[in-house]
């Protein structure tokens, strides 16, 4: 099995994002799914239209495997890890972010040059994944920067609950049945009412803290603009949005010298981008679910800046993140 790509977590919201990008390509076909627990184990599911069986997470495996895909929970993937796998490993846990030879990755903003996963190298270290809202971020400033160098910008991210999993997803519709029928509210993942409220942090209960997640952000960030020419750092602010999937940012850019409204969308109106004119509803996180790229729009000069403009933006998060997972396994296979 030595070109076989192994799924840990093949049953997880993510782990099924990725068996469905990678299914619409020529690697589809290589996919081993193993489940991330043993209760899921010897399910029946399917990838590319086949039956297929979840497999037992066990080392003996996994070990061979050209690629592993991390994708399930943070015990998963310590047993993963702990087979010392010969295969390049590709991270979307992040729980291999603190060994010193991982590298954060997203293809879609790296140089042609940029030498990555050094393919083909049993010496080369975990591939992180770089948080979804990270790589959006990049994106956008990449792209408009190399038309019209941006002196600074702004931007406040909505994530959904769907970066907490399954738990978040169920808590939040839950909350909000519970919330409609006067019951108390669960508050497991949040610790705090997210059904109807934006939240500038989560309750102190909760096991992840907005906090970190947005530092997570800033570090991803910084450390794709730091290989790109130009655009400078922003500054982020995390929201938590009671929306089940996909990502909103709102931008706010100052030019170093003004573009014309038309020719930012011009800018912005080649892929990976599908722009929203004027004409077009404004992108959002249902529009976007199960599409690959980012949705622009809503571009308009700032009334107080003359030299900045406002930008709405929006992205699925499972499938961008399982998307750029599928680029790194390319490079190897």
């Amino acid at each position: 099995m030595p070109d076989t790509i192994a799924l840990i977590g093949g049953e997880t919201l993510l782990g099924k994002e990725v068996r469905e990008v990678l299914a619409a390509t020529e690697l589809g076909g290589r996919v081993r799914l193993v489940a991330s627990g043993e209760e899921d184990s010897g399910t029946l599911t399917e990838i590319d239209g086949a039956a297929a069986f979840l497999a037992k997470l066990d080392p003996e495996d996994i070990e061979g495997a050209r690629v592993l895909i991390l994708a399930g929970t943070a015990e998963s993937s310590a047993t993963a890890i702990a087979a010392n796998p010969s295969g390049l490993v590709v991270d979307l846990t992040l729980a291999t972010e603190d060994e010193p030879d991982a590298r954060i990755r997203a293809p879609q903003v790296e140089n042609p040059d940029f030498d990555g996963a050094a393919p083909g190298s049993q010496s080369a270290g975990p591939q992180i994944v770089a948080h979804t809202a990270a790589i959006v971020i990049a994106m956008v400033l990449r792209q408009i920067n190399r038309n019209f160098p941006i002196a600074r910008a702004i931007v406040h991210i909505f994530e959904p609950a769907s970066e907490r999993g399954t738990a978040g997803i169920e808590e939040l519709q839950q909350q909000t049945v519970n919330l409609l029928s006067f019951q108390p509210l669960p508050k497991k993942v949040f610790d705090a009412q997210l059904a109807y409220s934006l939240l500038a942090q989560l309750g102190p209960e909760a096991p992840t803290r907005l906090a970190d997640v947005e530092d997570r952000i800033e570090r991803h960030l910084a450390t794709l603009l730091e290989r790109m020419d130009g655009p400078p750092m922003p500054s982020l602010r995390l929201i938590q949005a009671p929306v089940f999937h996909g990502y909103t940012f709102s931008f706010w850019i100052e030019f170093e010298e003004t573009p014309a409204a038309p020719d930012l969308e011009d800018a912005l109106s080649h892929e990976p981008f599908d722009l929203r004119g004027a004409d077009l509803e404004p992108p959002n996180n249902v529009g976007i679910a199960g599409q690959s790229g980012v949705s622009v729009g809503a571009i308009a000069p700032d009334r107080n800046n003359s030299s900045a403009f406002w930008l709405w933006a929006a992205a699925d998060n499972l499938r961008l993140a399982a998307e750029t997972a599928a680029l790194i396994a390319a490079e190897v296979l």
